[in-house]
């Protein structure tokens, strides 16, 4: 009995305090009865309509979710109620342009509770003056300038990898065992011990000039400071390296498995990118890695992968927080609600992109689609910022894989869901077969 008592006595009171929390948060945003809202219902106390957006994202069609209440509000705007917050969701290039050219004026970078605690001190958790001086450190070594010095390397990695592996072959914050949330925390504790073992090893090294401050992104934190003098602090530094290892894999992950995904069910697509990346490889020495002005030759393969994350973008949005209260269009956002762009209320409008449900990868020649029209990286002062690093892995992985293997998808249909990103349901079985190149 007591232990009985020791188990449901805590969960019965956690149950009960998170349950008063979200009533009071949705009791407090329904008492706006003199603003203009925008369009929209906020279903009921605590729930809201999350189970219907997380039905979508299970479904790996978010975008319907979003189609369903423009349709019946007839709004590019419209509010909604999702994990106990009021949530004001901003459609198509307008809203879009609006987001992102707003903050620290109206708006900022908001993200669910489970990702700030996960990533602590990182730049997710930055804002203003301060994320501002975090972005522009990081991007000191994921600039173009930067990122083309590493280019060989890549390739090689790449080329290790298929050699080694293919021949022959958002959840709730709940930190309670059992939980994904719980093993999610649990993991990044294991990464961030690996990660300060390496960076005090480093520190030892650059101070006995084993180590080069500029040799890499983590010697370069380590020794720079902001413009007040201040350096970052080593859990500081910990949790930006965590940042870029998850967005830097699991995004890439996602890309790769759609470009094998849509490659295998589009042989023309396939030949057409095989042709472009034989041309570079032929004008090689034998065993000669690629160089930069290789990867910029790769029009058509980037027009394919850019065509890939228009129809199936890994990610499907994301959030942003009223700082103030202030209005779009007709209508008042008050202080404190969250506002969510997403990819797909553009990327499938057939008033941006003709047949927008036909793959056509010549939309991103010439000046390409209309501003704000297509975002997969976001965009304005938070745009992703390994969106270059993203472009020559994206790139470097089709110029070797192609070469090597066509494929055939053993789950045709398969169908693919966000969790957070979007990922295959069954894992992307593929039958590959070696070609002689």
């Amino acid at each position: 009995m007591e232990v009985t008592n020791l188990v449901v006595l805590p969960a019965v009171s956690a149950f009960f305090v998170l349950s008063l929390h979200f009533i009071t948060k949705a009791d407090r945003l329904r008492k706006h009865p003199n603003l203009n809202l925008p369009p929209g219902r906020l279903g009921c106390p605590i729930v809201g309509e999350t189970l219907e957006f997380l039905r979508t994202m299970n479904e790996g069609n978010v975008l319907r979710f979003i189609q369903e209440r423009v349709e019946k509000y007839d709004a590019r705007v419209f509010k909604t109620s999702m994990f106990g917050d009021p949530v004001v969701v901003f459609c198509g290039p307008a809203g879009n342009k609006f987001l992102f050219s707003n903050e620290n004026k109206n708006v900022q970078v908001w993200w669910p509770s489970s990702v700030r605690k996960l990533l602590r001190l990182s730049l997710v958790n930055k804002v203003g003056d301060e994320a501002k001086m975090v972005r522009r450190l990081l991007m000191s070594f994921l600039n173009a300038e930067t990122l083309r010095n590493y280019l060989p390397k890549m390739d090689s990695i790449a080329q290790r990898h298929i050699d080694t592996y293919w021949e022959g072959i958002i959840g709730l914050p709940l930190n309670i065992p059992g939980t994904r949330f719980h093993r999610a925390m649990k993991a990044a504790d294991v990464i961030r011990n690996e990660i300060e073992m390496i960076l005090k090893k480093r520190k030892v090294d650059l101070e006995e000039k084993r180590a080069s401050p500029t040799q890499d992104l983590l010697s370069h934190m380590l020794v720079t400071s902001d413009p007040n003098g201040r350096f970052m602090t080593e859990m500081e530094i910990i949790d930006n390296i965590l940042l870029l290892l998850f967005a830097g894999h699991d995004s890439s992950r996602s890309v790769l498995s759609l470009v094998m995904k849509y490659l295998g069910q589009l042989p023309q697509v396939y030949e057409h990118v095989l042709k472009e990346q034989l041309e570079i490889s032929q004008g090689k020495e034998a065993g000669q890695l690629l160089q930069w002005e290789d990867v910029q030759k790769m029009k058509y393969s980037w027009n394919v992968a850019s065509e890939v994350m228009r129809l199936s973008p890994p990610v499907s949005g994301a959030y942003r927080e009223a700082i103030k209260d202030f209005t779009y269009g007709d209508y008042n956002i008050p202080k404190g609600w969250k506002l969510h762009w997403n990819t797909g209320s553009s990327h499938e409008d057939p008033a941006l992109f003709s047949n927008p449900e036909t793959f056509d990868a010549s939309r991103f020649e010439g000046a390409g689609p209309t501003p704000f029209s297509y975002v997969p990286f976001g965009g304005g002062p938070r745009m992703c910022l390994g969106q270059e690093f993203a472009r020559l892995e994206i790139l470097v992985f089709m110029h070797n894989i192609v070469k090597r293997f066509k494929w055939d998808l053993v789950i045709p249909d398969e169908k693919f869901k966000y969790d957070p990103l979007l990922e295959p349901v069954k894992g992307l079985a593929i039958r590959l077969h070696p070609s002689h190149f």
